[in-house]
């Protein structure tokens, strides 16, 4: 599956932003779509995951309480939606499918979309 995230921008400490992950077809329900991202000088890490047959929710502890991950299923669509968002959210943000959670085996990385926040 092609995945394509798009939503990013720049944004004040304490904004939020909406991040969307389209897909070029409908997720299997055995799949789980996550969302990493990727600091400057840093390796990628997971910020939170949906599965899609269940809906059921993970969440990085970083971003516990501040994010919520959603998906609409007409739209092959899942969103982040990112709340008092901070300095340190400053990234380029992927989002990934696989049938593990925080795996990517089963579509492109893609440009993935960038975040900033300013101080």
């Amino acid at each position: 599956v092609q995945l394509q995230a798009s939503g990013g921008g720049l944004v004040q400490a304490g904004g939020s932003l909406r991040l969307s992950c389209a897909a070029s077809r409908r997720p299997y329900s055995s799949y789980v779509i996550n969302w990493f991202r990727q600091a400057p000088g840093k390796e990628r890490e997971p910020v939170a995951a949906i599965r899609w047959g269940s809906g059921r929710e993970y969440y990085a502890d970083s971003v516990k309480g501040r994010f919520t991950i959603a998906k609409d299923n007409a739209k092959n669509t899942v969103y982040l939606q990112m709340n008092s968002l901070k300095p340190e959210d400053t990234a380029v943000y992927y989002c990934a499918a696989d049938t593990n959670l925080y795996g990517s085996s089963l579509s492109n990385w893609g440009q993935g979309t960038e975040v900033t926040v300013s101080s």
